[in-house]
Protein backbone atom coordinates (compact mmCIF):
# COMPACT_ATOMS: atom_id res chain seq x y z
CA UNK A 1 0.00 0.00 0.00
CA UNK A 2 1.50 3.53 -0.94
CA UNK A 3 1.55 6.14 1.42
CA UNK A 4 -0.74 9.22 0.20
CA UNK A 5 0.41 11.73 2.42
CA UNK A 6 2.09 14.77 1.74
CA UNK A 7 4.78 16.34 4.45
CA UNK A 8 4.10 20.63 4.19
CA UNK A 9 7.37 22.41 4.35
CA UNK A 10 7.86 25.50 5.87
CA UNK A 11 7.80 28.31 3.43
CA UNK A 12 10.59 30.31 5.84
CA UNK A 13 13.01 27.97 6.24
CA UNK A 14 11.95 24.72 3.80
CA UNK A 15 12.09 22.41 6.73
CA UNK A 16 9.24 19.58 7.46
CA UNK A 17 6.60 20.46 9.65
CA UNK A 18 4.44 18.56 11.80
CA UNK A 19 1.61 18.50 9.59
CA UNK A 20 0.22 16.15 6.64
CA UNK A 21 -2.32 16.33 3.62
CA UNK A 22 -3.63 14.40 0.98
CA UNK A 23 -5.03 14.90 -2.13
CA UNK A 24 -8.72 15.54 -1.00
CA UNK A 25 -6.81 18.35 1.85
CA UNK A 26 -8.63 21.36 2.04
CA UNK A 27 -7.73 24.33 4.17
CA UNK A 28 -8.43 27.85 4.02
CA UNK A 29 -7.11 30.25 6.86
CA UNK A 30 -4.45 27.58 8.63
CA UNK A 31 -2.35 28.92 10.67
CA UNK A 32 1.18 26.71 9.90
CA UNK A 33 3.47 26.96 12.39
CA UNK A 34 7.10 25.89 11.98
CA UNK A 35 8.88 24.08 14.86
CA UNK A 36 12.42 24.56 13.71
CA UNK A 37 11.93 28.41 12.94
CA UNK A 38 9.13 29.56 14.96
CA UNK A 39 7.38 31.07 12.19
CA UNK A 40 3.41 31.18 12.06
CA UNK A 41 2.42 31.44 8.03
CA UNK A 42 -1.23 31.59 7.11
CA UNK A 43 -2.19 29.35 4.37
CA UNK A 44 -4.59 27.49 2.05
CA UNK A 45 -3.79 24.07 0.70
CA UNK A 46 -6.02 22.78 -2.20
CA UNK A 47 -5.71 19.87 -4.77
CA UNK A 48 -2.46 19.46 -2.65
CA UNK A 49 -1.36 23.11 -3.82
CA UNK A 50 -0.25 24.92 -0.90
CA UNK A 51 -0.92 29.38 -1.30
CA UNK A 52 0.88 31.08 1.39
CA UNK A 53 -2.09 34.18 2.64
CA UNK A 54 0.04 35.67 5.12
CA UNK A 55 3.71 35.21 6.21
CA UNK A 56 5.43 36.40 9.74
CA UNK A 57 1.84 36.01 11.97
CA UNK A 58 2.51 36.78 15.71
Amino acid sequence: MTDNNKWIYCPVCQSKTRIKIRKETELKFFPLFCPKCKEETVIHVKNENIHIVHGNVS
